[in-house]
């Protein structure tokens, strides 16, 4: 009954057919808050690591905590990758899908132990990722730790 209503509408000129690449035409994608849980995904695993073995109770939050940021860093990936990266990127960066996979692949992997440097892997591979993003925008970056620890250095837009 919608879809034959909707047809009705655009036929009568009452409903303008709109495209977008997203669910929201919005348009806005930024690989910041990626950087952010990857960063945060180190840091939890450092202040895991330097937990007393006796506070269990802190280490299972931070175990917690470090496998939400990690699916978190996996989410926004994928909605950049998926709703965002077309045709003409892949034909640009064909890297983009393999790198995207290896996003995936060391984002689970930090959510399975407590390897930093699977972490430092997470964040220089998202770091890689942001760089083609805001290429893709004609947009230049830098390169500069972070403003909080651990410090590692992370991707920037030049704006």
């Amino acid at each position: 009954m919608t879809n034959m209503l909707i047809n009705l509408a655009e036929k009568a000129g009452l409903l303008v057919t709109a495209k977008a690449h997203c669910d929201v035409p919005c348009g806005i994608y930024d690989t910041g808050p990626a950087l952010y849980h990857a960063v945060s995904v180190v840091r939890l695993m450092d202040q895991f690591l330097a937990a007393d073995d006796s506070a269990f109770l802190t280490k299972a939050r931070l175990v917690a905590n470090k496998e939400e940021q990690a699916e978190k860093v996996k989410h926004e990936i994928r909605v950049i990758w998926g709703d965002y990266i077309k045709p003409p990127v892949v034909e640009k960066y064909p890297n983009i899908h393999d790198l995207t996979h290896s996003i995936m692949m060391t984002a689970s992997k930090c959510k399975q132990d407590c390897h930093r440097e699977d972490g430092e892997k997470l964040v220089e591979l998202v770091n890689e990722f942001a760089e083609i993003f805001w290429a893709t925008k004609g947009v230049e970056t830098g390169k500069g730790p972070c403003p909080y620890e651990p410090k590692l250095p992370v991707v920037y837009p030049k704006l």
